[in-house]
């Protein structure tokens, strides 16, 4: 392993503090399954192989366990969570209402200069392979930046959170989902909505987004 330097899953750790970089590196990790559900997240091996202080080593894994993602325990360390396919409905559940109100508050929401990397994603999406990595960077890329384009960071936060949630689960089940890249496909009509600035149709695009990937995961279960 070693220190992310630009995140796939979000986030880039040019500019930021010792702090964020050790959370992008230690969530993308989780994510990614290298740190795999259940397993120890070891103080001294991870800041040694990473190249991360303590104490921003420390930080990042308290935000990961408000964030469910890494799990404390008194006397024993910590964990990375196990992957609860029970509560995968669950985070669907919110995540349904959060993505498409998200989309309807960025097609309300976009600046000038969000509508032209929206444009720049569209061309990502078309050209997408259809390999694991660049599949799940470019849908990654795209959630996020919507997120960021409703111009509410409490909003975005807190759909990070839960998407990070759904990610850890796709990458689990990844190589038993059928029609991926189609998946990620459907991004294209979410973002021309976006660019469009028709927020019903954004909205739609998102919430049968969602639910064509709950069902594509408990069809696999």
């Amino acid at each position: 392993m070693s220190a992310v330097v630009n995140s796939p899953y979000g986030g880039s750790n040019a500019g930021q503090s010792q702090a964020e970089r050790a959370y992008l590196t230690l969530r993308d990790l989780i994510l990614t399954l290298r740190l795999p559900p259940g397993s120890p997240v070891q103080e001294e091996p991870l800041t040694k192989e990473l190249g991360i202080g303590r104490t921003p080593f420390r930080e990042a894994v308290k935000r990961l366990e408000s964030e469910s993602l890494i799990a404390i325990y008194p006397r024993r360390g910590s964990f990375v969570t196990e992957v609860n396919i029970t509560d995968h409905a669950l985070i669907a559940d919110v995540r349904r209402r959060l993505e498409g109100h998200a989309a309807w508050r960025a097609a309300e929401r976009a600046t000038d200069a969000d509508r032209a990397e929206l444009e720049q994603l569209c061309e990502l999406v078309a050209d997408v392979s259809n390999e694991q990595a660049p599949i799940m960077a470019v849908d990654t890329r795209v959630h996020r930046t919507i997120h960021r384009c409703t111009h509410n960071r409490y909003l975005e936060n807190t759909l990070g959170q839960y998407y990070n949630l759904a990610l850890r689960i796709w990458c689990l089940f990844f190589d038993r989902l059928p029609d991926v890249t189609d998946h990620v496909g459907e991004h294209a009509e979410l973002l021309k909505a976006v660019i469009a600035g028709d927020a019903e149709r954004a909205e739609q695009i998102a919430v049968a987004h969602v639910d064509h990937f709950e069902h594509a995961i408990r069809d696999v279960i």
